[in-house]
């Protein structure tokens, strides 16, 4: 893991690059070919695909069974089962707490504005499972959904080579409400939520993180065929530190992301060479004794410290990278949060990991990476509905508003726009 120290501003939109970043066109290429042939080839497509990408046998059942559903819930432990309730709590409480209400004004006499939440209706949430069973995921993308009242939620999730899902995972899909679970992975589950085939009804939004087929197939499909959550690529972390944070915590926070996968990364931007290199050895001592060290490793290559003595500029770099996980571990640390405009999620202070958000402390861990954190929020209850507007004017306040209206068609030349005005105002 490089140490930068005190890099030049004209450096830094460099320092900021992901792993694997830019336009990957054979990515693009093969997700495109799988897409096409879900489209037109349903579910023997499917199962192709499957044979020539996980190496199942086909044919095999598509779709989790009740016996599959019972089996797996014996399987998990009390002690699983009661993390995975209080999780599930927490998640609740902090999402039921950002339900919207209908907004109701009367902007003039006679004019009353609403606008009203809705809930989209049909929604797909897609649970990666090629280097880890995430059934947290299935919390937090499974219960906001319920909450805001979407009628029907179905899972996809890929299934290992004698075609069973990770236990943990349809546990957590059953106490979240879920009946129906795809045993489908990668880009085809994708295609299959979006263009429906004769075992999957078509969903109206697609939720879930996953790798670069995953995003790729859901860029591809997002705003043409169905609508999606947000650009979602590899883990990453960001974490401000100086004299006040724990080296060893540091560390351990680096290494919760590197080991999502490969491609993970992790920035440590800190105020001074000596705190860099004693996290730079926290770091090397702990991650030798992970059991997912390979995929650690990797991941560290794509990682980096930055030594930024000045804090504007700390926060400045973490506003650039905008990234999906941010931990403030300096000196009034909610005072830097103020000044923080790109974040998925950020953590304050010592003793607020990342894995906290992760799992159990309530907010949402599904969060824009790769710098969608400028423009994109983390997945929450508004991401499950919609904002329908009503409007209601009176006789007489359309007369208040006719001559406003009308000259503003007419500048515009739109004649009949001013006649479905001026017509209501000749019969009175």
């Amino acid at each position: 893991m490089k140490i930068y120290n005190n890099p030049a501003p004209e450096q830094w939109t460099d320092l900021c690059l992901r792993a694997k970043a830019g336009e990957n066109a054979e990515v693009d290429k093969i997700v495109s070919n799988i897409l096409q042939r879900v489209r037109i080839g349903g579910d023997e497509a499917l199962m192709q695909l499957a044979s020539e990408i996980d190496g199942l046998a086909i044919p095999y059942d598509l779709v989790v069974s009740d016996a599959e559903f019972a089996k797996a819930e014996a399987e998990v432990s009390d002690s699983l089962k009661a993390a995975i309730q209080t999780a599930a709590e927490n998640i609740s409480a902090f999402h039921r707490a950002q339900l919207p209400s209908e907004v109701r004004i009367e902007t003039m006499p006679g004019v009353v504005c609403m606008q009203r939440p809705v809930a989209i209706h049909n929604v797909g949430i897609y649970i990666p499972g090629g280097t880890a069973p995430l059934f947290s995921t299935v919390l937090m993308l499974a219960i906001p959904a319920r909450i805001a009242g979407c009628r029907r939620v179905v899972m996809a999730t890929p299934c290992d080579r004698q075609g069973r899902v990770a236990p943990a995972v349809l546990y957590a899909a059953r106490i979240c409400g879920i009946d129906t679970v795809y045993k489908i992975g990668g880009a085809q589950a994708i295609a299959a939520l979006a263009y429906g085939t004769e075992s999957v009804t078509p969903v109206d939004k697609i939720f879930g993180p996953g790798n670069r087929f995953v995003t790729a197939a859901k860029q591809q499909v997002g705003g043409r065929v169905v609508s999606i959550d947000m650009p979602a690529g590899p883990s990453e972390v960001m974490i401000l530190a100086d004299d006040t944070s724990v080296p060893e915590f540091v560390a351990a926070d680096i290494l919760s992301q590197c080991e999502h996968g490969a491609d993970s990364q992790g920035i440590v931007v800190c105020d001074s060479m000596q705190l860099a290199e004693k996290i730079k050895e926290a770091i090397e001592l702990q991650a030798s004794t992970l059991d997912r060290a390979e995929f650690v490793g990797r991941s560290l290559e794509n990682s980096r410290i930055i030594v930024l003595p000045d804090r504007k500029d700390m926060i400045a770099f973490a506003n650039l990278y905008g990234a999906e996980h941010l931990i403030i571990s300096l000196r009034d640390p909610m005072l830097a949060a103020d000044g923080i405009t790109a974040a998925g999620s950020i953590f304050i202070g010592n003793y607020s990991p990342e894995s906290a958000g992760d799992y159990a402390s309530g907010t949402n861990h599904t969060l824009p990476t790769s710098g969608w954190a400028h423009s994109c929020s983390g997945v929450n209850i508004d991401s499950y509905m919609r904002k329908t507007t009503i409007q209601h004017l009176t006789q007489e306040g359309l007369a208040r508003l006719a001559d406003t209206i009308t000259t503003m068609a007419d500048a515009e030349g739109l004649e009949a726009h001013a006649q479905a005005v001026k017509i209501r105002m000749q019969c009175k």
